[in-house]
C-alpha cells in the first residue's frame, strides 16, 4: 500500500516533478505553459529542499505516466530553476524571469496590509473567520498584529488567539487566495472617500447644542464609565479663552475665586482681548496689582501657562457644576445665580 504523502501541494509536486526530470527535459514540458504558470512552477521548484526517497517514490507513483525511474539528485534550488528556464526560453529571458522570481520568493505573505493603519486592518478582517484572522496576524509585525488581537471581541480573541499556537504550515496557494481576497477588499475601502467622523471634538459639538438636562446625563454617564475621556470632553466644553464670552457679572464671580499669581501667569501670553476681558472686571488696584504681578514673572514657559489656564477652567467648571454659574450654551445666555 502506497503512504500518503506528506504535506505537499499541488504545485510543489509538479516542481519536484520537473527536478526530477532534470533541465533539458523539464525545459521542453514548460515550454508548453504559459509565463504565470513557468513562473509559479519556477518559485516552487527554487523553494524545494531535499527531497526524501519516500517521498520521491511516492510522488514518481502518483506521476507514473510521466515519469519512469530516472537515477536524479532529488534537490532542487535556484539552480535548477536556472538551468530548466535556460533549456526552455534561452539564457536572456531566463534571466529575466529568474530576477521575478527571485523577488517573488521574497515577498512575505500579506505584505501589503504592514503599511495599513491596523484599525483599517481591523475593520475589514474582524468579520472574516478566525481562522483566516489567525493566518493574517502570524504574518503581521508583532506590534500590529497585537494591536489588532486585543481589540477584538473576547471570545473571537480567544479562538484567534489559540488558532494562532496551534498553527503549523499553510499551503502557498492557501495564502495567495486569502491574499488576493483580502487586498481586492482593501483596494474597495481605500478606494472610497474616507471622512473623519466621531471623536471627542464631535461629541462636544453635540453636547453644545442639548438641553442642560441631556447634557448632564451625557457627562454623568461619561465620569462613571470612562473619566479620562470625561475630562478630555469637559476641557474642550470651555477654554480659557472662552472668557471672551462671558458676561462681566460672570467674569466678576469667577474672578473672586481664582489666585492673582495664577491669573497672572494664565493670561501671559493670551490675546490682548481676554486681558482686557479681565481688567475691565477689576478695581483699578486689582488691575494694577494684576499687572505688576505679570511684569515681574517675566518669561514664563508655555506648560505653566496652560496649566494655570486649566486651572481656571476648572473653578469655572466647579461653579457651573454648582450651579452658582450657568455658560450659555448655542445662544443661551450666561447666567449667575
Amino acid at each position: 500500500m502506497r503512504k500518503q504523502k506528506e504535506d505537499l501541494s499541488t504545485r510543489q509536486k509538479a516542481a519536484v516533478i520537473l527536478m526530477l526530470l532534470g533541465p533539458d527535459r523539464a525545459g521542453n514540458v514548460v515550454r508548453f505553459f504559459n509565463e504565470d504558470q513557468t513562473e509559479q512552477l519556477s518559485i516552487e521548484l527554487a523553494r524545494l529542499d531535499k527531497i526524501t526517497p519516500d517521498q520521491r517514490e511516492q510522488i514518481i507513483n502518483e506521476f507514473y505516466d510521466i515519469a519512469e525511474a530516472q537515477n536524479v539528485v532529488a534537490e532542487g534550488g535556484i539552480e535548477q530553476a536556472k538551468g530548466m528556464l535556460e533549456a526552455a526560453y534561452g539564457t536572456e529571458k531566463a534571466t529575466d524571469m529568474l530576477k521575478r522570481i527571485v523577488a517573488a520568493m521574497e515577498v512575505v505573505p500579506f505584505d501589503f496590509l504592514r503599511k495599513t493603519d491596523p484599525a483599517q486592518v481591523l475593520s475589514f478582517i474582524q468579520d472574516e473567520h478566525p481562522q483566516t484572522i489567525a493566518l493574517v496576524l502570524a504574518y503581521m509585525p508583532i506590534t500590529s498584529a497585537s494591536d489588532i488581537l486585543t481589540k477584538l471581541t473576547p471570545e473571537l480573541r480567544a479562538d484567534v488567539a489559540s488558532r494562532i499556537a496551534l498553527m503549523d504550515q499553510t499551503p502557498p496557494e492557501v495564502i495567495r487566495r486569502v491574499e488576493q481576497v483580502l487586498e481586492k477588499k482593501l483596494s474597495t475601502v481605500a478606494n472610497q472617500e474616507m471622512t473623519q467622523a466621531g471623536g471627542p471634538k464631535a461629541l462636544v459639538d453635540l453636547l453644545n447644542r442639548v438641553d442642560r438636562a441631556t447634557e448632564r446625563l451625557i457627562l454623568d454617564s461619561l465620569e462613571e464609565n470612562n473619566p479620562e475621556l470625561a475630562e478630555t470632553v469637559k476641557n474642550m466644553m470651555f477654554v480659557f479663552e472662552d472668557i471672551l464670552t462671558l458676561d462681566d457679572r460672570a467674569i466678576q464671580a469667577i474672578m473672586r475665586e481664582v489666585d492673582t499669581k495664577e491669573l497672572a501667569t494664565a493670561l501671559k501670553g493670551t490675546n490682548p482681548d481676554v486681558q482686557n476681558k479681565v481688567f475691565k472686571n477689576m478695581s483699578e488696584r486689582a488691575t494694577g496689582m494684576l499687572k505688576e504681578e505679570m511684569e515681574f514673572m517675566g518669561p514664563v514657559r508655555l506648560r505653566v501657562v496652560e496649566e494655570a489656564q486649566q486651572k481656571i477652567v476648572g473653578i469655572i467648571r466647579r461653579l457651573e457644576e454648582s450651579g452658582e454659574l450657568v455658560i450659555g450654551r448655542s445662544g443661551e445666555e450666561d447666567v449667575l445665580v
